[in-house]
Order: structure tokens, then C-alpha cells, then sequence
């Protein structure tokens, strides 16, 4: 027996219903960390003496700022300015500095040093182990 329109029309309606309901739960967004932090349960590593004393070093692979203040004391930071989100530029004396409008962070606790930024870097865990600095977020 072939459908009538009207059951055919309301068949058609909720198969496309159904197939929507599923593709759309297939987009929502995915469950994510902070931005340049290691996948979960993972550290980044790099040689301890690849951070001078007194200065620091900007990641290229993830969105870090370590510094070393002082012999032996690592700290990380995120390295996306906290003003309007570019990526700090370099580190220059005791400050890492956004190039993008001038913010200043300091490289022993990832405050603001000079404006614009009002808020200090956020900061993440560096811990020293053996010869290498593992950061997490």
C-alpha cells in the first residue's frame, strides 16, 4: 500500500528531524583547556638551561613564557597578553614585553609592570625536575 501525501510529507519531516537532531549534536563545541596548555595529564618539557637567569624564554610550540628571576626558580606564564591578546614579543631585562600596545609584565610573578594591560600574565606551574623545567597549566 502505497502512503498517502499527508503521512509521506510528516515521515519526511521527522526523518529530517531526527538526522538534524543528530548532526547538530555532533557540532557542539568540544571540551577544551586554556589556550596553549599541554593536553591534560601531559607536561611540556624543555632543558632548565635553555631559560637565562634573570630573563626568560617565549615558546614558540605552545603558549608559554618561562622565566628564571633567579638562579634556579623557574616560572611560567601564559604568554598571551592580558590587554587585547596577542602574544608577548620578547623579554627584555626583567620584563616581557607585548609589542602589540606596550604592556610590560614582570618576569618574577607575571604582573603588570606598564600599561595598557591592568592584569597581570596567568600564570601556570613550572616545576624544575632533574635538568629539565616541566610546565603545566
Amino acid at each position: 500500500m502505497t502512503p498517502d501525501r499527508r503521512s509521506f510529507l510528516t515521515n519526511a519531516g521527522l526523518a529530517a528531524l531526527a538526522v538534524g537532531t543528530g548532526a547538530l549534536a555532533g557540532c557542539s563545541a568540544p571540551t577544551r583547556t586554556s589556550p596553549g596548555a599541554p593536553p591534560a595529564g601531559n607536561a611540556l618539557s624543555i632543558p632548565a638551561d635553555s631559560i637565562p637567569v634573570g630573563g626568560g624564554r617565549i615558546l614558540d610550540n605552545a603558549n608559554f613564557v618561562i622565566t628564571q628571576p633567579t638562579a634556579g626558580e623557574f616560572k611560567a606564564f601564559n604568554k598571551m597578553c592580558t590587554h587585547q591578546g596577542c602574544p608577548v614579543s620578547d623579554i627584555q631585562g626583567t620584563d616581557i614585553h607585548c609589542r602589540c600596545h606596550g604592556a610590560k609584565f614582570s618576569i618574577a610573578d607575571g604582573s603588570v609592570t606598564q600599561g595598557p594591560a591592568t592584569t597581570g600574565l596567568k600564570p601556570a606551574n613550572a616545576v624544575l625536575e632533574g635538568d629539565q623545567v616541566k610546565v603545566t597549566a
